[in-house]
């Protein structure tokens, strides 16, 4: 459910998406082009992180990720003749997380939409990733299967309660790929982007 965190950005001047793939995938995953097909005729540009198209397996350190983000929000907004503010960032998995932390970190967004986000590895839930939750101070859409090993539902609603942005937390049946069902996923952040 949303909650209402005082004075802050609003989604409903949203330009544009720009989406992120998890650690294992490319910018083509299914859900990621489910959901930019969903929000036609929103802009959205899908983008893979330098470790990807440089040929590398393993994910980039965030301080890389992050200045990636920035400079590829900042080049999306120049394109759509706005600012990053005007933009929504979010990804699956790591590139969601990647873009939430760009978000805290002084990027100005108008949300952030976070599908399968790893809130911890599975079996370590002693070791979040949600020391920059409170600095989100956006609108924040949360997309997670209710069996992720990454984060369940309930972890994920606690947690979350750390963001002074409002939060919509909606859960899909699945684990942390939520596979085969790309069309809700793609449905949820449409309905989210449509009622702001």
């Amino acid at each position: 459910m949303p909650r209402d965190g005082g004075a802050l950005s609003t989604v409903g001047s949203a330009a544009g998406l720009l989406l992120t793939p998890g650690a294992g995938a490319s910018r083509d995953h299914p859900a990621l082009v489910a959901v930019e097909a969903a929000l036609a005729p929103l802009p959205v540009r899908r983008l893979d992180f330098p470790y990807r198209l440089a040929g590398r397996r393993m994910p980039d350190r965030p301080p890389v990720a992050v200045a990636h983000l920035r400079a590829e929000a900042q080049r999306f907004a120049d394109d759509l003749g706005v600012g990053t503010e005007d933009l929504l960032l979010g990804g699956r998995s790591y590139g969601g997380r990647m873009c939430s932390m760009t978000v805290a970190a002084g990027l100005p967004a108008a949300g952030l939409v976070l599908l399968s986000y790893p809130l911890h590895q599975p079996g370590r839930p002693e070791n979040l990733r949600v020391t920059h939750f409170p600095d989100l101070r956006v609108p924040v859409l949360f997309v997670s299967g209710d069996r992720d090993p990454f984060g369940s539902p309930d972890e994920l609603a606690e947690h979350a309660a750390a963001i002074p942005g409002p939060v919509t937390l909606v859960t899909l049946p699945g684990a942390h790929d939520v596979r085969g069902r790309d069309a809700e996923v793609a449905d949820a952040v449409a309905a989210w982007v449509a009622a702001r």
